[in-house]
């Protein structure tokens, strides 16, 4: 397996990073999250112009036909300035929705304007009350002649505030399927909300919506089922990869501090215990480094399998947990400050953990799959 990155992929990395270095510092990226979009629109922009909205998209379908490896440096790139624009829950996530199960007339529709930065999506799946992993049995959607008909509620929807369409998951009478629903048709209630980590998203409800079918829904077509966990397995791979970003810059942070700030007199990496404590923090950042690389290139190689993903994410969740909060532990009282970073990439890193099930749901998913594993015999 080759570790070494092409110059394309360089290229694409040290774009991405250029760009967000210039365009968020700390003091910048609070005032934009708090406005009342939550990111940057101009940037928004300029993301589409180089071609990172449709990154993983067919060249057929507006995109640049990349891979996994690119998309995650993109979301490392993403994590390292905790950039709050929803490249991954707007573009990339659902869009690999479209691709995977649209027609060929809903992709050449649809995707061409997700990588243009004009037409923004939102993945609606979780339901309130299930667990990872859960069906989406609540929401269902009843024919009404050639047409669709959807009632539910889906919550959380990440950047279902903004998005101008929605891919909505229902229970029909052959399985489930994928459904394409505005969210300013009649019969939708939106309720948008600011997360603790700035991302945005919305609680949304619907009362016998108009919906459209993804590709084919019927007692002949297959169940979107295996659609939603391969899409569900690229996601984590990229929140795996946008956590390590986050992780790298949080011990870039602390390491610096160790270096300069001074404590009776002397510089506080001369302290032993405070170097160790560091020390392992960049252990647990090199463990969850080699679980991205591991699932990403799974990837690659045409494996989607959710017990390599769930491996990964509870290998991230756990070095996100304990390098967030080393991180502000080190930093000391300055750590605790929303005008300081490192408070804000524990915070990232908590969401991170709790999107697509935490360190708990996924041990408990392995650990029910101990059985499928062979023996070693020595």
């Amino acid at each position: 397996m080759d570790f070494e990155l092409t110059d394309e992929q360089r290229m694409v990395q040290d774009t991405v990073r250029d760009l967000l270095a210039r365009g968020y510092t700390a003091e910048r990226r609070n005032a934009v999250i708090a406005t009342d979009l939550g990111h940057d629109p101009a940037i928004w922009r300029t993301l589409a112009e180089i071609g990172v909205l449709g990154l993983t998209f067919a060249e057929d379908d507006g995109g640049m036909g990349a891979g996994p490896v690119e998309a995650m440096l993109v979301a490392t790139e993403l994590g390292r300035r905790l950039a709050p624009e929803p490249v991954l829950t707007a573009a990339l996530i659902p869009g690999g929705l479209i691709a995977a199960a649209g027609t060929e007339l809903q992709r050449k529709e649809i995707l061409p304007k997700v990588a243009e930065g004009e037409l923004r999506l939102a993945f609606a799946h979780t339901e309130p009350g299930h667990r990872y992993p859960a069906p989406a049995t609540a929401t269902t959607a009843v024919r009404r002649g050639d047409s669709w008909e959807l009632s539910g509620r889906k919550h959380p929807v990440a950047a279902g505030d903004s998005a101008d369409l929605l891919i909505v998951s229902a229970a029909t009478e052959s399985g489930t399927g994928l459904f394409l629903v505005d969210p300013a048709a009649a019969g939708v209630t939106r309720r948008p909300y600011r997360a603790h980590d700035g991302s945005r998203g919305a609680d949304i409800e619907f009362a016998s919506v108009p919906a459209i079918a993804l590709g084919a829904v019927g007692d002949s077509a297959p169940d979107a089922a295996e659609h939603i966990d391969a899409a569900t397995v690229r996601a984590q791979a990229l929140l795996c990869a946008e956590a390590v970003g986050a992780m790298e810059e949080a011990l870039r942070l602390t390491t610096e501090y160790l270096k300069t700030r001074k404590q009776f007199g002397v510089a506080l990496r001369t302290f032993q215990t405070l170097t160790q404590r560091a020390a392992d923090m960049y252990v647990s950042l090199e463990l969850a480094r080699s679980m991205s690389y591991y699932v990403t290139m799974s990837l690659a190689d045409g494996a989607v399998d959710p017990m390599i993903a769930a491996r990964a994410k509870l290998r991230v969740g756990r070095s996100g947990r304990h390098i967030g909060q080393e991180a502000v532990q080190l930093h000391g009282g300055i750590g605790m400050t929303a005008e300081y970073p490192v408070g804000h990439y524990l915070a990232r890193l908590t969401a991170i953990e709790h999107t697509l099930g935490d360190s708990t749901d996924h041990l408990r998913r392995l650990a029910a799959h101990v059985g499928d594993h062979q023996l070693a015999e020595l």
